[in-house]
């Protein structure tokens, strides 16, 4: 999943971050409005975690652009003020979700999640091919029934490929769903977690590399 963190309080918007890419998602991060609305424009972001308060431009404003072009991109709005009547104004803009500062590591990740899996087609809650079995809510992923120590990359990797359901990913799509903006594209990152997530997998194997194409299960 790809994450756009827009935050001007930069000790807190790089905190979030920190616990996005544990969770193994790809997260970018922006400290001001314009900066967000410039990332937006290049890339397609499965959630947008938008601080409202923004200097610049304003939190609404990027919400309302991001509406207005018609993006599926998901909105989590963030504010210090957490009255009914702003929760309401922040919903009435477009945001797909609402949460209040301060808020729970843990509940900021599961609304995420959540935003997620509405941003991209229906996907059955475990996903599944032969006696591969992947539960994205709980974080685990089997092998005729024996848990896989996968890390977060790892895992992110695997939940893609199962959730593309057979359809052929491209590297470059990898790179771009599952890293974040500070992976080099001319490295060979992608193929060495391919590699090592074979390994984990173990026998028969289950991604097949297409020539020129990329990889599927």
């Amino acid at each position: 999943m790809r994450v756009l963190v827009v935050e001007d309080q930069v000790e807190l918007a790089d905190s979030v971050a920190r616990v996005l890419r544990r969770e193994g998602m790809a997260v970018d991060v922006s400290y001001d409005g314009q900066d967000a609305l410039d990332r937006t424009a290049l890339t397609d972001y499965d959630v947008v975690v938008l601080d409202r308060d923004l200097p610049g431009v304003h939190g609404d404003d990027v919400c309302g652009t991001l509406m207005a072009e018609g993006r599926h991109t998901r909105v989590l709005m963030l504010t210090a003020s957490g009255t009914i009547a702003d929760r309401v104004e922040g919903l009435s803009l477009g945001a797909d979700d609402y949460l209040p500062k301060p808020f729970a590591y843990a509940e900021l990740v599961a609304r995420i999640r959540a935003l997620g899996r509405r941003a991209q087609p229906a996907v059955p809650p475990i996903l599944s091919q032969g006696d591969l079995r992947l539960d994205p809510g709980q974080r685990t992923a089997f092998r005729a029934g024996a848990r896989l120590a996968l890390s977060p990359k790892e895992f992110a990797v695997l939940e893609y490929l199962l959730a593309a359901r057979g359809r052929v990913v491209p590297a470059e799509e990898l790179l771009e769903r599952v890293w974040d903006e500070a992976a080099d594209p001319f490295t060979t990152t992608v193929k060495a977690t391919i590699n090592r997530l074979r390994s984990k997998l173990g026998t028969p194997p289950v991604i097949e590399t297409v020539a020129r194409g990329g990889y599927r299960i």
